[in-house]
């Protein structure tokens, strides 16, 4: 039996939190079973993030004729697109590994991790406990009971980024963050897709406005089925064909790749927490409270796993509060305010409250929108589609929540989080009053705050 002060497993945010304490004196023990650096590094916002750049590029080139150029592309090397993000974040998880290996604290188990009592882990062969266990394992692609699913090659988002060959056709299943992310990707360097959503709208949890913009948008684009389910897929003639329910009507849609973007599930299902006693959630993720324990004294969870919120930049702050709590008088996580964005086009990005979870909570608000075309910057650039909407509560006058659709969306965002972590009673005043570069794109946001009435 191996003896620590601290035991992490998971090798993503995780990691922050180990190396931390294990600067700061505590005997720490890192577990990972694959690369280092998390979903974020390996299989997520890293890799995806450099592809789609390649896909923005030639999505400006497709377009150059609204601006008076003539281009096209001429070659696709598609092989070089996803080895340039590959290759960098294979060398970023080498580089980390070695960094780690280095040094005697933390130190590396490499495998997978198991509880087989409460506060003892085996990873291979070996026993490991510790005081204190922080479990940052993660989540993985939810596979759903698709019928023949299992006789047909598909690709989730891991296989999607590590492809060197651009197929001529795709049916994604799922029309959430990263379907459209992915979808984006491949459509624009010329890949034929097909999304199934079962749902009306895509991006469904982003404000209804937003959804069924941007659904009218990808549907001018692409072939979006909506309000549809897939019943089964099977080989046919060389391609994988979805058998598709739409109300009554049954169809079949053929192509050359199956992508499932069904969403993600905790890994939870793989580290026997029964044996540790610790409680979940009725979808498997790990219970917490505001400090990021568990019901079981001394073992703590974060990131995907804990699932209150499933972004990258959550967890790192969860792991900056785990650490402070070690070493100072412990302090619930503040999340305020909490951003995301999903980098697709058109982009998306938000803040706090949708306009129909303001509505479902009872709320007394009032909006502030204003449309990109209407500023100097977004006739420059041609954006008819995208807008700033604000929810404010009407009497306090704090914002409840802000959404973007368009360029640049997850950057201008950032004036509103600033605002809104200022003061929350002075964040519209302060976006209302602060002079803002003419013409910029972010003057849209400060005229959707000047926008809402009271």
């Amino acid at each position: 039996m191996k003896h620590f002060d601290l035991i992490v497993i998971g090798a993503g945010s995780g990691l922050d939190v180990a190396v931390e304490a294990a600067d700061r004196g505590m005997k720490t023990a890192i577990i990972e079973e694959g690369p280092l650096g998390g979903t974020c590094l390996n299989r997520g916002c890293i890799p995806s993030k450099m592809v789609i750049h390649s896909a923005d590029v030639a999505d400006a080139i497709n377009n150059s004729a609204r601006f008076g150029i003539t281009s096209k592309i001429t070659k696709i090397n598609f092989k070089q697109v996803t080895d340039r993000a590959n290759k960098t974040v294979d060398a970023d998880a080498r580089s980390i590994k070695k960094g780690i290996t280095s040094e005697n604290n933390p130190q590396l188990f490499a495998g997978k991790a198991k509880f087989i009592s409460k506060k003892i882990i085996l990873v291979g062969k070996v026993k490991l406990t510790a005081k204190k266990i922080v479990i940052a394992a993660g989540a993985r692609t939810f596979i759903p009971p698709l019928k023949g699913l299992d006789n047909v090659p598909y690709l989730t988002s891991t296989e999607a980024l590590r492809q060197t060959k651009l197929p001529k056709s795709m049916i994604i299943i799922g029309g959430g963050y990263i379907g459209v992310e992915l979808g984006h990707f491949y459509a624009s360097l010329g890949c034929k897709i097909t999304i199934v959503q079962r749902g009306g709208l895509l991006i469904p949890r982003e404000d209804k406005d937003v959804a069924e913009r941007f659904t009218s948008i990808w549907k001018r684009k692409y072939n979006v089925i909506t309000k549809a389910t897939a019943e089964k897929v099977e080989k046919n003639k060389g391609k994988i064909s979805v058998t598709i329910k739409e109300g009554n009507k049954i169809r079949i849609v053929s192509a050359e790749k199956l992508l499932i973007a069904t969403g993600v599930r905790p890994n939870t299902d793989k580290l026997q927490l029964e044996k540790a006693g610790v409680k979940m959630n009725k979808r498997g993720f790990i219970k917490v409270n505001r400090y990021l324990e568990t019901n079981i004294r001394g073992i703590y969870a974060m990131g995907d796993i804990a699932g209150v919120y499933l972004f990258k930049h959550s967890a790192n702050q969860e792991a900056e509060y785990l650490v402070r709590n070690f070493f100072q008088r412990r302090k619930a996580v503040d999340y305020y305010p909490m951003p995301h964005a999903i980098f697709t086009n058109p982009q998306v990005a938000g803040v706090g409250m949708t306009e129909q979870e303001a509505q479902q909570q009872g709320k007394k608000y009032v909006v502030g929108r204003y449309d990109y075309i209407d500023t100097g910057m977004g006739e420059a650039i041609g954006d008819k589609d995208g807008f700033v909407k604000f929810i404010v509560d009407q009497k306090s006058k704090e914002i409840l929540g802000c959404q973007i659709l368009g360029k640049e969306a997850s950057t201008l965002l950032h004036q509103v989080l600033i605002a809104m972590k200022a003061g929350k009673k002075k964040a519209l005043p302060l976006l209302q009053e602060t002079i803002h570069i003419h013409p910029a794109l972010n003057e849209v946001v400060q005229r959707a705050a000047l926008n809402v009435r009271f």
